[in-house]
């Protein structure tokens, strides 16, 4: 008795280890060669750089429904481009217990001066 007891205990934890192994959540996923954003002219002249970090809700489809800016580049047009560009974009979008769902993703979008 005391083996079968060992079995459905080890048992039973194979199964609550595969169930949260199954609940995992992977983020959503763009392609930045397939997403272009408009450097801002004014940012352009004023020779403007930074890193703008900003969390997008990716939904099932794909599509951006929600933004929020994290941590801002210095600088206002920049922060507003990346926003605006990043959210038009179409996002691989996250998963959840393995199906296409609405997922939270981070992104750091750096302008840089060629």
């Amino acid at each position: 008795m005391k083996n079968l007891s060992t079995k459905l205990i080890a048992a039973t934890l194979l199964a609550s280890a595969a169930g949260a192994s199954f609940a995992a959540e992977v983020p959503a996923s763009f392609d930045p060669k397939k997403c272009a954003v408009e450097y801002p002219k004014a940012s352009l002249m004023n020779e403007e750089q930074g890193t703008t970090s900003a969390s997008f809700l990716v939904s099932a489809d794909g599509t951006v429904t929600e933004s929020k800016l994290e941590k801002s580049s210095g600088f206002k047009n920049l922060d507003k481009a990346a926003l605006k560009g990043l959210s038009s974009c179409k996002f691989k979008p996250g998963t959840k217990d393995g199906a296409p769902a609405a997922t939270w993703t981070k992104i750091d979008y750096a302008w840089k001066l060629d």
